[in-house]
């Protein structure tokens, strides 16, 4: 592809999503990370778009866009499904989980559905959806008891406001997996959506230990509204693709870093 076709393609994609990731570009269009990033500094010059860690977005266009379920839960599906069996093995039976909205935390409820007998908490309707449909079509060896609060319904399917915020404020949690939107050494752990941010806040402070569930990319973008400093949490689940300078940060910071590796496709 010319770098005036590719230039177009990235200027395209950046109208198209508001934010996007060098490495979802990179993939896209066949070419190095390398490239990405030169061709983003050029559009950039021209004030076609703004860079931003690990990324582009539109210039001016403050971090609030949130992409939906469906577009997300199609991306790095090998990392997610790798980072959901290595936090499912921290669940044990009879304990109270807490699992925010996000299609990571969605495939981890997917290891889970099927056992231990828990008590999950969420503010995820579809996560609330597939354990029904796993104790309805007995292919669950143990019923768990589901408890969904109630709330605001935002793009990646979360329900979030005063009253689920309310509702999280009763309860304790033995441990909360956390998906999020980006991580940052200043910014800590971050979303795009003021109102999720607030709950996933409730979420964090009704748990004794909480474990962020994040693939490689996640590093580096940046959503409005902060969540978490990296300080605050005790565990992040992440892959191999993290940077070694997200490596150092993180190892440095939160309280275990863990990479399990990915099965190759088949």
């Amino acid at each position: 592809m010319l770098p005036a076709a590719r230039h177009q393609a990235i200027v395209d994609a950046v109208q198209r999503e508001r934010v996007v990731r060098v490495s979802d570009l990179a993939h896209q269009l066949g070419v190095s990370l390398m490239t990405v990033r030169r061709d983003i500094e050029l559009l950039e010059e021209g004030g076609k778009l703004e860079r931003i860690h690990g990324g582009a977005k539109l210039p001016g266009d403050a971090s609030t866009h949130e992409p939906g379920f469906e577009l997300k839960s199609t991306q790095l599906t090998a990392e997610k499904r790798a980072i959901a069996v290595e936090a499912a093995a921290l669940v044990h039976e009879g304990m109270a989980v807490g699992l925010s909205a996000g299609t990571t935390t969605w495939a981890l409820a997917r290891e889970l559905a099927g056992g231990p007998r828990i008590t999950v908490v969420t503010n995820s309707v579809r996560i609330a959806d597939l354990f029904h449909h796993a104790a309805s079509s007995g292919s669950a060896r143990y019923a768990s008891t589901v408890i969904l609060v109630g709330g605001e319904r935002t793009p990646s399917d979360a329900l979030v406001g005063p009253i689920a915020t309310g509702a999280l404020k009763q309860l304790h949690l033995d441990v909360l997996f956390l998906g999020v939107h980006g991580m940052d050494a200043d910014a800590g752990f971050t979303t795009p959506n003021l109102l999720e941010a607030e709950t996933d806040r409730a979420f964090v402070a009704a748990a004794r230990k909480t474990v962020v569930l994040a693939d490689h990319t996640k590093w580096g973008m940046l959503g409005i509204s902060s969540i978490a400093a990296l300080d605050d949490v005790d565990e992040v689940i992440s892959d191999a693709g993290l940077s070694a300078e997200a490596r150092r940060v993180l190892g440095e910071r939160v309280g275990r870093l863990r990479l399990p590796a990915v099965q190759p496709p088949g």
